[in-house]
């Protein structure tokens, strides 16, 4: 199904529990640097984001370049205000964005935002999270915490 803002955001066939988080317009960031994306709640707080890792990701050691990282991070908070919240992920800003990078991303399983709303005010979403890999996120790639301002309802 795509949203009134261009968002398609359906479960998923092939992953049972998932929903795609993609732009119905492929020519976009996310579509154009990202790939295939999933997104699941898991509880009422908080989800995970889910990417694919391919060569066209990779730095020259070959594991995840960290901008990829960011830019995962990035659209994960999005993605946790619309699955958590039904927030306006598309009208809405990145206002601040801290991470750490602790571990190096592998291109062989993907990688996952696990995102934590800590607090929703009227105009701001407050979030936190890990990027992790492997079998019970076993592999910890990052952490993060960020701030999205809520668009303006003019």
């Amino acid at each position: 199904m795509v949203d009134q803002r261009g968002f398609i955001y359906e479960p998923d066939p092939e992953n049972p529990g998932w929903h795609r988080w993609e732009l119905a317009d492929d020519t976009r960031f996310n579509a154009q640097t990202m790939g295939r994306m999933l997104v699941r709640p898991e509880g009422a707080r908080t989800c995970r984001v889910r990417m694919f890792p391919e060569r066209r990701h990779s730095n020259l050691l070959d594991m995840v370049h960290g901008a990829v990282t960011l830019a995962l991070i990035d659209i994960s908070l999005f993605a946790a205000m619309r699955t958590l919240l039904s927030g306006d992920a598309a009208g809405s800003v990145t206002l601040e964005l801290s991470s750490q990078f602790t571990g190096a991303g592998s291109l062989d399983r993907p990688l996952d935002a696990v995102v934590e709303v800590m607090r929703e005010t009227g105009r701001m979403v407050f979030m936190r999270g890990t990027v992790v890999q492997g079998d019970g996120d076993s592999h910890l790639v990052a952490s993060f915490s960020g701030i999205v301002r809520k668009p303006s309802h003019k």
